[in-house]
């Protein structure tokens, strides 16, 4: 048979595995062994083991492993004519480097030495001496648990007999490393206090500091020039009676109106329509809100999204003069608009 080669190619642009901030690791592993061909014994048996970790701090490598593997059963000699078998039990040391893949995956590399022992030895399987190397793969399934696999390859030092193990196990750690000692606080002298600079007023809060506010009583949520003074834009519309067809007279003012609107994009528009006492409550609800409608209508044609107008309708509610004259009704069959921040 020819002799089993392993390598242990590991990428160097791999992260550099952080120690563990544990003390030590158990690994109960399950496996199996694929022995060399000349060796007289079964090609292929299962067995088990443990391994104890003892995790290293400033050292090239990570870990120091000692640990033994047993045969579950019996293994056969397989010389013909023989029906004899044996136990084999391996007790092993190795040094173990690992590589982090990710937050939870690392591959590792592991060499080292160990003694192999026969039950019963016959056929040049005897108790002796062995070298190994090997690699595997450690996958984080909880803070208090890994899955480990690896492929061990051992070489027997007398006879350079070869065997291939491959095992799996679950990694537990303990013995919890103490926190280090918090560095000592030196004290500083007292810096001497800094003089506090004072920021511009801005009175009326309308975003112009008083230095340059040009009207310094600008009313609350008034949209302002750079002096500071209110930027005025207002709407009114007056409707025929049970009408709530715009005149054209008013396009200029719904031009204006839409024209402030685009210039500041940040600002709302709200449009209160009215109407006079003619007809019942019902009614005149109805009429408000077309006549609301038309407004935004209006204004959507000069560029203005609907999304920025709150259009309300009120009816005959809010009268802003007399029903009990013609003039008054005329003032009361009216939109008016507003800007507000």
């Amino acid at each position: 048979m020819k002799k089993i080669l392993l390598s242990t190619a590991l990428c160097a642009s791999m992260m550099f595995a952080a120690n563990s901030e544990y003390k030590y690791e158990i690994t109960p592993m399950v496996g199996g062994v694929y022995t060399e061909g000349n060796l007289d014994l079964e090609r292929n048996y299962a067995d088990a083991g443990l391994s104890l970790g003892f995790n290293l701090d400033d050292s090239m490598f990570d870990q120091v492993e000692l640990g033994f593997l047993r045969s579950l059963e019996d293994v056969d000699y397989t010389r013909k004519g023989s029906d004899d078998d044996t136990g084999v039990t391996r007790i092993f040391a190795n040094l173990v480097k690992e590589y982090g893949l990710s937050d939870s995956t690392s591959l590792y590399g592991l060499i080292g030495a160990g003694v192999e022992l026969f039950d019963n030895e016959m056929y040049d399987n005897e108790d002796g001496l062995f070298g190994n190397y090997g690699v595997g793969i450690k996958y984080k399934i909880s803070d208090e648990i890994s899955l480990k696999a690896d492929v061990r390859h051992l070489i027997e030092v007398d006879h350079g007999d070869n065997n291939l193990l491959y095992t799996v196990g679950l990694a537990i750690p303990f013995g919890k490393k103490a926190a280090p000692a918090p560095a000592p606080v030196m004290k500083e002298e007292p810096k001497p206090a800094e003089p506090v600079k004072m920021m511009p007023k801005d009175t009326d809060g309308d975003g112009v500091y008083d230095s340059v506010d040009k009207c310094p009583d600008t009313p609350k949520g008034d949209i302002v020039d750079e002096t500071g003074c209110s930027l005025k834009v207002n709407l009114n519309i007056n409707f025929k009676t049970d009408s709530a067809v715009i005149n054209n007279s008013y396009d200029s003012k719904i031009k204006k109106f839409a024209d402030f609107m685009k210039a500041f994009p940040s600002v709302k528009g709200k449009i209160e329509a009215h109407t006079d006492s003619d007809a019942s409550d019902a009614y005149n609800q109805k009429l408000s809100e077309r006549r609301a409608a038309s407004t935004v209508k209006a204004l959507e044609a000069y560029g203005v999204d609907a999304s920025r107008l709150n259009a309300v309708g009120y009816g005959e509610m809010n009268p802003k003069a007399s029903n009990e004259t013609a003039e008054g009704k005329a003032m009361n069959r009216r939109v008016e608009g507003s800007i507000s921040k």
